[in-house]
């Protein structure tokens, strides 16, 4: 009986190993790739920079005015420079992981220093390091592509004695407008959905009767908790769209109505953790305050909560968490246009939808979108230790047991 006995619990102890080594090693697994993969692109022009790249097209003022001068600085190995022209240039990447033609120098006399600019602006323009170039157009020769390489490209510059125009074009593939969009979300989805959240947790758990309805109440927010976003997505598209377009400025989705969507998303996650920490206060405390004259709101307020603080910042990580991660919900909520202008009663998108359309593009951009799912991570894992930082000080301030 007793090697029977053994043999079950050692059963059951390799099952429960084996099943945490399975979860820790496709952690594992989906960090290694995200990590190899998202590390190429990270930079922190990914982070300042705006998606929209803007093109420009220009004229030499003086097409036959030809530099002939040295370079005044080391040109790498990496990089083509033509003597005619005073340019040098090289192969790239830009942040979207795509190869480009970047401009490496320009001599202070070549004739790239001054163009005419052939759009709408009557300014002149001039190249430098913050162009990519797209095409050299000649009079006398097939255009040069950027496609075909910056060795190329030089190459058939020397050989001609004429531009037709230049096309080139500002660094584009930035993320920066995603990264403000997700910080709004953050704060608008926290102020809407915290104090309806925990002021239901400390009504269920303080105020509340054993009764029936709060019994019915608590199994009602359980049930939204396994509801699909894209449900709620719906809902905030039928509900909340309309209602900012009718008291606003809004034509559509916006960051506001992707704010109550999420809302919306977190409370059943915000009432029960709030809740579940509020429960384990013990009775002492409660019975304690009373005893001593203080009120059932005084009680609630000064003893109560002070203890559960540090649950209620849990229920805020895992909603600041939830927010960062969502992205069925705002596709209709929000909208999955990429801006770099951030306004409230846009469309915008969040890092998790700009993920989204990465990936819907022909073919996906694996690349960048690991490069921001790393970011995402790295932004939850910076999240998570500020607010336990911030818990363990507030604790021993205020003399609490966590």
């Amino acid at each position: 009986m007793l090697n029977k006995r053994k043999m079950s619990d050692l059963f059951l102890q390799i099952i429960t190993y084996g099943a945490s080594l399975l979860s820790l090693l496709t952690l594992s697994l989906i960090i290694f790739y995200v990590a190899s993969n998202g590390i190429k692109l990270l930079n922190m022009d990914l982070i300042r920079n705006n998606y929209q790249a803007v093109n420009y097209i220009a004229e030499l003022i003086d097409d036959d005015d030809y530099c002939n001068c040295v370079a005044t600085k080391t040109i790498p190995s990496t990089a083509f420079y033509s003597l005619k022209w005073g340019i040098a240039l090289n192969d790239d990447i830009d942040l979207m992981g795509r190869n480009v033609v970047r401009v490496y120098y320009v001599h202070a006399d070549s004739p790239f220093l001054d163009m005419v600019n052939k759009g709408v602006s009557t300014q002149n323009l001039s190249l430098d390091e913050d162009y990519s170039i797209i095409r050299f157009a000649y009079n006398d020769a097939p255009s040069s592509l950027s496609r075909f390489g910056a060795e190329r490209m030089i190459a058939e510059m020397n050989l001609a004695s004429s531009f037709r125009e230049i096309e080139f074009t500002t660094e584009g593939g930035g993320i920066r407008g995603s990264i403000i969009t997700t910080l709004y979300l953050i704060v608008f989805t926290l102020a809407f959905a915290l104090p309806i959240g925990i002021g239901a947790a400390v009504y269920l758990n303080e105020y509340a009767k054993n009764n029936r309805f709060t019994k019915l109440t608590r199994s009602l927010i359980e049930t939204l908790t396994g509801v699909p976003s894209i449900i709620y997505g719906l809902m905030g598209l039928a509900i909340f769209v309309p209602f900012i377009v009718n008291i606003s400025s809004a034509t559509g989705g916006n960051i506001i109505s992707g704010a109550m969507t999420l809302a919306v998303i977190l409370l059943p996650i915000v009432i029960r953790t709030t809740e579940e920490s509020l429960k384990v206060v013990p009775d002492d405390f409660r019975y304690a305050s009373l005893a001593l004259g203080a009120s059932k709101t005084q009680t609630t307020f000064k003893v109560i909560l002070p203890n559960a603080f540090s649950g209620i910042l849990t229920a805020t990580l895992l909603a600041i968490g939830r927010i960062i991660g969502e992205s069925a919900a705002l596709v209709f909520a929000i909208g999955t246009a990429i801006k770099d202008e951030v306004i409230l009663t846009q469309q915008s998108t969040s890092l998790a939808v700009h993920i989204w359309s990465m990936m819907t593009d022909e073919p996906a951009n694996i690349a960048l979108s690991t490069t921001i799912a790393l970011i995402i991570l790295m932004i939850v894992l910076i999240l998570n230790i500020s607010i336990k930082f911030i818990s363990k000080n507030f604790m021993k301030r205020y003399g609490v047991k966590a």
